[in-house]
Order: C-alpha cells, then structure tokens, then sequence
C-alpha cells in the first residue's frame, strides 16, 4: 500500500491527505518563496489523536516529518528538505477555553495571533507577545518564541507560556505544565519546547498566560538628526523608568520605502532617525510617563517629540513600521537579518553595519526592538546577479554574525535558526552546547524525524 494511502487509512478522510505531486508550492516553502523543498504527503491534522497516529506510524517506519503552522517563517523551518510528510496543524485553530479567573487561555496550535488577541481584548483580556506578523500561528510563534515590539515591557512568547501538550516523534502525548502560577516540580519540559522549532515534538495544545487588559494606550514619536544618537538616546529613556511597552528604532531610508509601500508618512521628514514608543497603563500612568520622555527628549538632542493622539496619525505610523521587510521585497530581493546583541551595545553594531556597508558596497538597512538589542537588517541585492549575490551575501552575513557575537550577542532574537541561519549559528555557538543540544534531540527523537534539516541537531 501506498504512504498516501496508509496516511488516508489513519486520517480517515481521503480529501486531509494529499500526494506529493498535489501539494501546493506554499506549503514546500516560508513566507519567504525562495527556499523550496519536497514532500511525499501532505496531511492536515484536525486533533491530537491523529498527529498522535501519524507520528507513530512515522516512527515506526523512519519517515521525516516537517511540522508546519501559518507558514510565515522567514529562516526556512517548515521547508521539507528530505521529503516525507508535512504535517499542517492550521485547521486544530480552536480557542478552546477561556478562564478568566485563572487569567490563562487553552487554544489549540493553528490559532491565528491577532484573532487570539482580538478575542481576549474584547473580554478585557491582554496577550502581550507582538511579533510582527500578526497572520501567525500560535504554535508557531512558541516554537519559534517569537518575540516583537512589546518585548521590553511584557517579555516574549515563553512567559506566556504556562503549558503544553506535545506530541513526541514516537507518537507519545505529554503535558508539561499547568494553569497554575508556580511550578516547582520537576523538569519544566515546556520551556524546552519553546523555541525548538519542531525539532523536539509537534505542539497540540496551548495554555497560555493573560493579563488584564491596559486602559489606555499611547504612541510618541521623537525624531533625530542621526541614527546614533537616537539609538543612544535609548538608555536614557529606560533609565527615566518610564515603563515603555515598546520603544522601536528606525533609520530614514526604510521609513521611505515603507511610505512608498503604504501610502502613509511620518512627520518631520528631514530628519534621519526615528525612535517610535508607546505606553499602556492607566490613562494617569500613561500621561506621566510619556511626559517623562519628553524631558528625555530635549536632553538627548531630538528634533520633534510628538504624541501620537490622534489614533488615526497613529495607526498609520505603525502600519508603515509594521510593513518594512515586505516594502523592502517590493523594491529588490533582500535577505532579512534578525539577531540580539546587549542593548548598551545596539549603536556600537549599527556603526559596524555603516562601516561594512561603506566597505562591501553591500546596502543594509536597519530597525528594531531598541529597548531589547534585536537589531533587524535587509541586506539589498540591488542589481547583482545570482553568483554575484550569493557569494557577496555570504561574505557579509558572516561579518555581521560574527561581529553580534564578539558584542556579547546571539544569532537570532526571534525568528530562530531554520535552514537559513544554520551556516551561522554553527560558526560562533560554543560547541559543548551544540553537543548537549544534540543528546536531547537523540533523547527525545532517536531516529531525527523531526525537522532534522535543522543541521545543528544532526
């Protein structure tokens, strides 16, 4: 009997399976299009039993899986690059519990993040984690432990986590974690889980932490003549404990191709540099402190501070802040680059940026979670031919990781390591944490089914 055939026996609906030779090109792929894999058969799972049964019947045949959520990757993690299945978890996209007097949600892995947080806003509920994009799943976003703007108030994904059920490459279903607060006992598996980008399991269901939901929100938007000094007015900022739920930095160049993008602007256009903030709270707590920045403001040399109360004016600047790496593809082909470096060390690695730009004539373009040091770049590829790209790319990627690491930085702050970053991630990780990385994944998945394209696993 066929894989496919086996599959439609253990799914139980012949339309949840389909042949390699039907799967659609979006499903071989990430967000991105340009990495590209194959694939046996297609599955979309529509609970724990059957992702339970098909990993089982993998296991015991030694097929690879590649796990896939919304798809939005951007480092290639749900590319399938030995074949096998890919097993699609987007139609398990249930909210199935809200426990307001718990603060804690129990959705499944297919959920979309803004219709989540829709959800649970309009029951005076909060989901704080914010990447960028918001079509994401929220499986993906904990395999991944996607990170965002509102990191620096609220954390990341992994705080938000309180449990998981998982299944494991053998077909075995776990649950790590509880709706309780604290927990002392054990092992905290789910931790392990987040961020492990289906190398470990395949994630099933989610119970994840809430908050009470803000007030009142508010944007200000201060304007420099100069990247470097609005960067380092950043620890001036954190340091007027203001409490800013998010504070972003942006160079003119990509501000303008987001203006193109969108039709929107911002203000003071002659300036070189944006810091973007905003503030939750209660309506007095949020007043205060933006007038705090103010003070900030004057005493690092900004040309414009202005509070984004017009939440017209506002939405605008954000939805431009929101599109800069799809602006960007718009114009050329472009290589996104996220990474983490100390935050005191943010404007130290955006000089090295300018200085390997100047040096490799190679157009880099800058922004990121200031308050956090996750520095994003989009390397252009202008008019270079394909061997000319790829062989100029490498070369520079190499410098900017490198230069991250010996900053006290790491290669990724919140798109993980995929098939894209692996080159990378390998050259500067320690390698007695490589090798304890690979004897969990030799625990957990003997036979590597799971998405062992992610070489640092092998």
């Amino acid at each position: 009997m066929s894989l496919v055939n086996q599959l439609r026996e253990i799914i139980g609906e012949a339309a949840r399976v389909l042949p390699g030779e039907e799967i659609e090109e979006q499903y071989l792929t990430d967000t991105l299009g340009r990495l590209k894999g194959e694939a046996d058969a297609l599955v979309f799972a529509l609970s724990t039993e059957e992702v339970s049964r098909v990993m089982k019947f993998a296991h015991e045949n030694g097929i690879p899986v590649t796990p896939r959520g919304a798809g939005t990757n951007l480092v290639g993690s749900t590319v399938p690059t030995r074949r096998g299945i890919i097993l699609d978890l987007s139609r398990m996209n249930r909210i199935l519990e809200v426990d307001e007097e718990t603060f804690t949600a129990v959705v499944e892995p297919g959920v979309i993040l803004q219709e989540f947080q829709a959800y649970v806003e309009s029951l005076g509920l909060f989901y704080p984690p914010d990447p960028g994009e918001k079509t994401a799943s929220i499986g993906g976003n904990i395999a991944t432990n996607a990170g965002g703007m509102r990191a620096v108030k609220y954390g990341v994904t992994r705080d938000y986590v309180r449990g998981l059920e998982v299944v494991l490459a053998d077909g075995t279903v776990i649950t790590s974690g509880s709706k309780n607060v604290k927990d002392a006992s054990g092992l905290q598996l789910r931790q392990l889980f987040v961020g492990s980008e289906g190398t470990l399991c395949v994630i099933t269901k989610c119970i994840l932490r809430l908050v009470p939901k803000p007030e009142k929100s508010l944007s200000v938007f201060l304007a420099y003549p100069d990247l470097k000094s609005g960067i380092q007015s950043v620890h001036a900022i954190i340091k007027a404990n203001a409490g800013p739920t998010a504070i972003e930095f942006i160079e003119r160049s990509v501000v303008e191709l987001g203006e193109k993008f969108t039709g929107g602007t911002f203000p003071c256009p002659e300036a070189k540099a944006y810091i973007l903030l905003t503030f939750d709270g209660n309506a007095e707590q949020v007043q205060q402190n933006a007038q705090r920045i103010q003070s900030v403001a004057e005493k690092t040399g900004a040309m414009a501070y202005i509070p984004l109360t017009d939440p017209a004016q506002a939405a605008e600047i954000w939805k431009v802040r929101g599109c800069f790496v799809k602006a960007v593809e718009a114009v050329s082909e472009q290589e996104p680059v996220d990474l983490v470096v100390p935050i005191n060390q943010t404007a130290a690695y955006i000089d090295y940026v300018h200085q390997v730009e100047a040096e490799t004539g190679m157009h880099m373009i800058a922004f990121g979670h200031a308050g956090d040091g996750n520095v994003h770049l989009c390397i252009i590829r202008g008019d270079r031919d394909e061997e000319t790209w790829k062989t100029e790319l490498n070369e520079v990627m190499h410098l900017l990781y490198r230069r991250a690491h010996e900053l006290g930085g790491l290669t990724s702050g919140e798109h993980g390591v995929g098939i894209a970053k692996q080159p990378y991630f390998f050259r500067n990780a320690d390698p007695l944490l490589l090798q304890t990385m690979r004897s969990i994944k030799d625990a957990l998945d003997p036979d590597h089914i799971l998405n062992d394209h992610i070489s640092y696993l092998k």
